[in-house]
């Protein structure tokens, strides 16, 4: 796909030039308005992820009573892109949105981690 219609790849470059100017590694997300089934109203999901760990793995890990979690993937990138509409606004035109004190992992993986496989997609 041609990066001007990759939002991974516009990410990535999003993420070259704000770090050459704030002298910084930041880490970038692309997000766009998305429906789900069986749920009134939209979110802002991740399209794009360029720097950051979209999605945090827990399985294997306890949770707050102590239990073994077996399939708690949490979509980090998806959260973080309905955090920022709702800082930003959905009306209010703000193309940026600057998040501040959250333990982000790194990695080079993108957004595409966060497409279901074909074979586990009941929608397709």
């Amino acid at each position: 796909m041609p990066c001007s219609l990759s939002p991974s790849c516009s990410s990535d470059g999003d993420r070259a030039l704000l770090g050459a100017v704030a002298d910084a590694r930041p880490a970038i997300v692309v997000s766009d308005s998305f429906g789900r089934p069986w749920r009134n109203g939209i979110v802002n999901v991740a399209v794009g992820a360029a720097g950051i760990e979209a999605l945090l793995d827990l399985r294997g890990q306890p949770d707050a009573a102590g239990r073994e979690m077996k399939a708690t993937v949490s979509a980090i990138a998806d959260e973080l892109a309905s955090a920022a509409d709702l800082a930003g606004g959905k009306v209010e035109q703000q193309p940026v949105v600057v998040v501040r004190g959250f333990a982000w992992r790194p990695s080079e993986a993108g957004a595409s981690v966060l497409v279901m496989e074909p074979e586990r997609d009941l929608f397709r």
